[in-house]
């Protein structure tokens, strides 16, 4: 058996220990709640992190590389006992063979690129440590800088040397600590490329802590969102975003646009929040306590001909517009300014948020309003309490 200065030991976890990546159960109590993650990674995929600031994520990393001790719980990583706590088994950081990548570097400033590389693989042989210095250099991009300082290089060239020097040790498992947040937008896409380069090479389990949506939608096929220590949700990416489990997950998956509900009849909601009665494609088992919308899913529509009938199509008016370089945010209300209907008094109130490319608000900018809006059925989702 190992013991806490002991080599892993393998297993076969409940039988099956070889045929998953990564899994894991730990519960370690925070200042101001418990940190409780149960998860099986069933393949190789890179697993998304998400959730707001102090929710647990980079604490999960640290325990899973052995830089935090679990209060209880169990860690396998390929089929090798990490942390057991009933069993006392745990494993020192050092020899886990789990790579790190962090959000401000942490690079040896005093050491060239050459020599942080070489820390990864100071147990080899001279000639073997310097061909695989310059594997690594050719696959992160960093030939002919390996003579240089950190101090001289740009942020971007940085980040791929601790992606070097992670992935040196050959780890079984990659953490990254927000890779991308401490570099501006152009360096952000080239290290993104990169590590989407890295993530099909690499084939081993990799956990992507991030607050972006948008980052993690592009880089991973699976999420975890957390929420106060405590798996709010855990699947396939696309599935969580086109259908949160409740309210907190499509909040923190970026849901703009979330109404209290009361469920009318068979595929007709109430979104009391809206003001509006809505027909929606899919209904949950049990009772329906809120409606919600994606912002990019509201479409603008040419007002309906007299007597017409067409889904889920209502007036609204601007309360106020938010612009980036390429789309526009609009804030909306579905009442009409000066009406008198509560919520409304002549001040920028809105019901819902829409997201829409610049040329397509040039096309309708200047028509006079009411605007119509369209929400599908098919992209609206219920969700219980």
């Amino acid at each position: 058996m190992a013991s806490r200065g002991g080599r892993a030991q393998t297993s076969r976890p409940d039988g099956r220990g070889a045929d998953v990546p990564l899994e894991l159960h730990i519960t370690k109590q925070l200042p101001d709640f418990t940190l409780d993650v149960a998860l099986r990674a069933e393949d190789d995929a890179p697993l998304g992190i998400l959730g707001p600031s102090g929710a647990g994520k980079t604490m999960l990393l640290r325990c899973v590389a052995g830089l935090e001790t679990p209060d209880r719980g169990k860690i396998v990583l390929q089929d090798r006992v990490l942390f057991d706590s009933e069993r006392k088994i745990n494993v020192p950081a050092r020899s886990r063979r789990v790579g790190l990548l962090f959000q401000h570097f942490a690079l040896f400033p005093h050491r060239t690129v050459a020599q942080n590389l070489e820390f990864g693989v100071r147990r080899l042989p001279m000639p073997e440590r310097e061909k695989k210095i310059a594997e690594l250099a050719q696959k992160t991009r960093l030939t002919g800088l390996e003579r240089r300082y950190p101090r001289e290089l740009s942020g971007g060239e940085q980040q791929r040397v601790a992606l070097a020097r992670a992935l040196a040790v050959e780890p079984q498992a990659l953490m990254l600590d927000e890779p991308l947040s401490a570099l501006d937008t152009y360096l952000r896409s080239q290290i993104e490329a990169q590590l989407q380069q890295t993530f099909q090479e690499y084939k081993r389990p990799s956990l992507l802590v991030t607050h972006s949506m948008e980052e993690v939608y592009r880089l991973c096929r699976r999420l975890l969102v957390l929420s106060r220590g405590r798996v709010a949700a855990f699947g396939g990416m696309e599935e969580i975003f086109r259908r949160p489990p409740n309210a907190e997950v499509a909040r923190l998956t970026g849901c703009k646009n979330i109404s209290r509900a009361e469920l009318i009849s068979t595929g007709t909601v109430e979104a009391v929040d809206w003001g509006c009665r809505v027909r929606v494609a899919e209904t949950i088992a049990g009772e329906a306590a809120y409606v919600a919308i994606r912002a990019h899913h509201i479409d603008f529509v040419e007002a309906s001909m007299p007597g017409a009938s067409v889904e889920n199509v209502f007036p609204c008016w601007l309360a106020r517009s938010s612009e980036t370089p390429f789309r526009i945010t609009l804030f909306l209300s579905l009442r009409e300014p000066g009406s008198g209907e509560p919520g409304n008094d002549g001040a920028a109130e809105f019901e819902l948020q829409a997201e829409v490319f610049k040329e397509k608000w040039e096309r309708f900018r200047d028509q006079p309003q009411p605007w119509h809006v369209r929400l599908p059925p098919t992209a609206l989702f219920v969700m219980p309490e």
